[in-house]
């Protein structure tokens, strides 16, 4: 594929696909860029520390294809090793790279987080800001989750809200006495202390920019998750549309609805869509079929999108029961539910 560049510099510029394995994940790169920069516009997690190739910690195996080495520009032959830095695509290339994991397949492990702060949010989420030793050798793909895990006590689940780029991790945490297990753990975290956490966990992730447009599904908060992802789609070249519906029971719940409208606002390719029950009496299951109805409603083509999902698992089946039979394909149905909650 061709594309022009600006009217002042006729230039053509040849677009090419490369595909990386085992992750078995492909992005775009044009002619006049490296490989490695164009890993990350495509929010790709290749490994990187400097940019001249001398750490050589971007070393691939070229598995098909033509590449050119820039730096003393000689080809590179198919079996040969390259730095993703400093290596540009002279047609479709295939990689070998174990460093890149695909979606998902990050495996957990067990760190000492330093709490850097916990703070109210609205009258029952807190912010909890969490920093990690060495945190370039932490990977996560956006929209996973961790286990906060104390002395005596159950591991305790939430989804990460910050994006993979961030230097530290940010958690939103409904905490009231009657979450036990969640009002446990922010009695226990303090600022300047430390805390016992693994990650990453989850399967609904996005580990590249997806080729097609998004619709996020959020209840209560979900949003978190939802957050993850738009903020690393943010860094990417990702091109499409995204939609996000947040339910929430009564307005006051809807606890950075500034920020997503500030997304809405500022991003010509982003829409939020509140949906609010404002009723005391209504309880969690008229909610979702409230939001349910809600993202039904707009009309969308779901033969050509992609779903991503985080609420309850009443909510999530029934969401994807209603759009797989509008249309959507159950494999474009991305939830953690489908994962810790199957059914039966």
């Amino acid at each position: 594929m061709k594309f022009r560049k600006t009217p002042q510099n006729e230039e053509v510029v040849t677009l090419h696909c490369v595909r990386l394995r085992p992750a078995d994940l492909s992005y775009p790169v044009s002619s006049t860029n490296d490989m490695l920069s164009a890993a990350v516009e495509a929010g790709i997690q290749a490994p990187a520390a400097c940019r001249n190739g001398v750490c050589e910690i971007c070393e691939a195996r070229l598995i098909s294809g033509q590449a050119l080495n820039t730096r003393n520009q000689q080809l590179i032959l198919t079996g040969g090793r390259l730095m993703m830095c400093r290596a540009q695509a002279l047609s479709d290339i295939e990689l070998e790279i174990p460093a890149v994991m695909a979606t998902g397949n990050h495996q957990p492990r067990l760190y000492q987080a330093k709490v850097v702060d916990v703070s109210s949010i609205n009258h029952d989420v807190y912010r909890v800001e969490l920093k990690l030793p060495r945190r370039r050798d932490v990977s996560f793909h956006a929209g996973q989750y961790l286990s906060v895990n104390l002395p005596d006590a159950d591991p305790c689940y939430f989804s990460i809200a910050s994006s993979p780029a961030e230097e530290n991790i940010v958690l939103h945490i409904q905490a009231t006495p009657e979450w036990v297990s969640a009002q446990k753990v922010i009695d226990a975290l303090t600022s300047g202390e430390d805390v016992s956490v693994q990650l990453p966990h989850g399967k609904a992730c996005l580990g590249a920019a997806p080729d097609k447009p998004l619709v996020l599904v959020a209840a209560g908060t979900g949003f978190a998750q939802m957050k993850s992802l738009v903020e690393y789609l943010k860094g990417t070249n990702f091109s499409h549309s995204i939609k996000l519906f947040w339910g929430v029971r009564k307005h006051e719940d809807m606890y950075l609805r500034s920020l997503a409208q500030r997304w809405h606002d500022e991003w010509d390719a982003f829409s939020f869509m509140p949906v609010v029950g404002d009723d005391e009496d209504n309880d969690w299951g008229g909610h979702h079929d409230q939001l349910v109805r809600a993202v039904l409603a707009t009309g969308i083509d779901w033969s050509t999108v992609e779903v991503h999902a985080s609420g309850s698992p009443t909510m999530v089946y029934s969401l994807m029961d209603a759009l797989v039979d509008a249309g959507l394909s159950e494999q474009d149905f991305l939830s953690d539910v489908l994962e810790y909650a199957p059914r039966a």
